[in-house]
C-alpha cells in the first residue's frame, strides 16, 4: 500500500487557494464571505494567513473583519504583525475582543504597548480582570508571574467531589481551559491537586483530600519562564500552581503556555547560533539588515584574523600553488565539525543535560570524536591530494592538518559554550563566531605551517 507523502508533509499547511479567497472577499467588501472562511479555520491558521499577507492586504482584511475580530488570533501572531494590527484596529473593537481573553493572554497583548495605549485598553476591562492584569504586569517580563493566568479553580479542604462538581456547574467564571482543581488551606496555601479525570471517576461523597495528589510541584512567582518550561518538559506537567513569596496561591500555568515558551527558547538559540537578531518573516528589509549587520561585522573581523594567518605564509603559497586550492577544504571541514559539537553543547546546556558532573566525559567524548573523524578524513583527503597533484608528501601534509583541525574543532565546539555559560553569557550568543575563528586559524596555520616545513 502506497502513502501519499506530499499529503502528509502538507497536512497542516494552509490551502494554497485560501489567501486568494480571502483577498477576493476583501475585493468584494463582503464581511459575511470573510467570516465564513474564518469560521472554518483555527485561530493559529488565521494568524498564519495574516502573516503571509502583504501589510496593505492585511490592513484591508482587518478593516473588513471589523467588530467580529477574534482577539485569540492576536495571541497567535508574530510580535511585529500583532503590534501592527493592534495599532490599526479601532479601540472599541480591540477592547471588545480583548474582554473575551484569559488574563495571561491580555497581559501578553498589552505588555509591549506604551503607557497611554496600555491604560486605555485596561480601562475597558472588568474591574477584577483589570486588577489581575495590573498585578501580573508588576512581575518581571520573563517570569512565571507574567506567564501565569489568574483564573483558577480552587477548593477548600473540606469539600467533596459533589461540592466541586456543583460549584463548577453553577459558576459562570470558570477558566476557558483548566486541567486540575487546586486544594488550598485557609491561608490559600496549595496542599494538593486533583485532576478533572479523577474527579469525574469518583463518587460524589468522596472528600477531595482523599483523592488529591500531594506530591505536586509549585512554581515560584519570580521563577524565570525558561525554568518553568524546563520543569513542565522534565516532569511531564500539565499544569502547576504559582505561589508568591509567602507560599500563597496566586495563579496557575498550563502546558500550552509552557510549551510556547519552550518553543521560543529553542528558536532563540537557533537565531543566536546563526547571529540573527529578533527578526521575523514579516520584518522589513531595512529592519532585517540592521539586525543582521552587527554579527556580520564580527564575522568580517574574524575573517580578517584568518587572512592575517594566511598572509604569514605568502611565500609558501607562491611556491606551491596547490596549497591555495586545498586550504578551503581544511578550514571548511573544521568549521563543520566544530558546529556539530557546538550544537550538541548548546542544546545540552539548555536542557540541563550537560552539568559539572558529566562535563569532563562529554568534553573527552567530543575530542575523541573529532580525532576519530580527523583520522578517517585524513586518509581520504590525503589520497585525494596525492592523486590530484601527484605529490605524496602533499597528501601527508593535508591529512595531518585535517587531523589537527578536526581534533581542535571537536574540543573548541564543546569548551567554548561551556566557558561562556560559566561566565554567565548565553552559550548560543557568540559561540559560532568563536568556534569558526578557532577552526579557521588553526586549520590554516597547521596546513600552511606543515607545508612550509615539509614541502619546501
Amino acid at each position: 500500500m502506497t502513502v501519499d507523502t506530499e499529503i502528509i508533509d502538507d497536512a497542516y499547511a494552509l490551502d494554497s487557494g485560501l489567501i486568494e479567497q480571502v483577498l477576493l472577499a476583501v475585493e468584494h467588501q463582503s464581511q459575511p464571505e470573510l467570516l465564513t472562511i474564518f469560521a472554518e479555520l483555527h485561530e493559529a491558521d488565521i494568524a498564519d494567513l495574516l502573516e503571509q499577507l502583504h501589510s496593505e492586504d492585511r490592513r484591508a482584511v482587518i478593516q473588513l473583519w471589523g467588530d467580529e475580530l477574534d482577539a485569540g488570533v492576536l495571541t497567535e501572531l508574530e510580535a511585529g504583525v500583532r503590534d501592527e494590527i493592534m495599532a490599526e484596529t479601532p479601540h472599541q473593537v480591540l477592547a471588545d475582543a480583548v474582554r473575551e481573553l484569559e488574563t495571561d493572554d491580555v497581559v501578553y497583548l498589552v505588555e509591549d504597548l506604551d503607557e497611554a495605549q496600555q491604560e486605555k485598553l485596561l480601562d475597558s476591562l472588568d474591574t477584577a480582570d483589570r486588577v489581575a492584569v495590573e498585578q501580573s504586569l508588576q512581575y518581571d517580563e520573563y517570569s512565571a508571574g507574567r506567564l501565569m493566568q489568574r483564573e483558577i479553580v480552587v477548593a477548600p479542604q473540606h469539600w467533596t467531589v459533589g461540592d466541586i462538581i456543583d460549584f463548577m456547574r453553577s459558576t459562570e467564571d470558570l477558566p476557558d481551559v483548566f486541567y486540575e482543581v487546586i486544594i488550598t488551606d485557609a491561608m490559600m496555601h496549595p496542599v494538593g491537586t486533583v485532576s478533572l479525570s479523577t474527579i469525574m471517576g469518583a463518587k460524589r461523597d468522596v472528600r477531595l483530600t482523599d483523592i488529591m495528589k500531594e506530591d505536586f510541584r509549585t512554581i515560584p512567582v519570580d521563577q524565570s519562564q525558561e525554568d518553568v518550561a524546563y520543569a513542565f518538559n522534565q516532569y511531564n506537567l500539565v499544569s502547576a500552581p504559582v505561589i508568591d513569596h509567602n507560599g500563597r496561591l496566586v495563579g496557575v500555568i498550563t502546558i500550552d503556555d509552557a510549551m510556547e515558551v519552550l518553543e521560543d527558547e529553542a528558536e532563540e538559540d537557533m537565531r543566536l547560533l546563526a547571529g540573527l537578531g529578533d527578526e521575523e518573516l514579516s520584518s522589513r528589509v531595512w529592519e532585517t539588515a540592521k539586525l543582521r549587520f552587527p554579527w556580520l561585522a564580527v564575522n568580517l573581523l574574524t575573517a580578517v584574523i584568518a587572512s592575517m594567518v594566511i598572509a604569514l605564509f605568502t611565500d609558501t603559497i607562491e611556491a606551491i600553488v596547490a596549497l591555495a586550492v586545498l586550504m578551503p577544504i581544511v578550514a571548511s571541514m573544521g568549521g563543520n565539525a566544530g558546529t556539530q559539537s557546538l550544537t550538541v553543547a548548546v542544546r545540552a546546556i539548555a536542557t540541563r543535560d550537560l552539568t559539572p558532573a558529566n562535563a569532563k566525559r562529554i568534553v573527552l567524548r567530543e575530542t575523541l570524536v573529532g580525532l576519530a573523524n580527523g583520522i578517517a578524513f585524513a586518509v581520504i583527503i590525503g589520497l585525494v591530494g596525492y592523486v590530484w597533484f601527484g605529490n605524496a608528501m602533499l597528501g601527508v601534509v593535508l591529512g595531518a592538518a585535517m587531523i589537527v583541525n578536526l581534533l581542535v574543532a571537536g574540543t573548541a565546539g564543546i569548551l567554548i559554550p561551556i566557558g561562556l555559560d560559566k561566565l554567565g553569557a548565553d552559550p548560543a550568543l557568540a559561540s559560532g563566531t568563536f568556534v569558526t575563528t578557532v577552526t579557521d586559524v588553526v586549520g590554516f596555520f597547521a596546513f600552511l605551517g606543515l607545508a612550509g616545513a615539509l614541502l619546501l
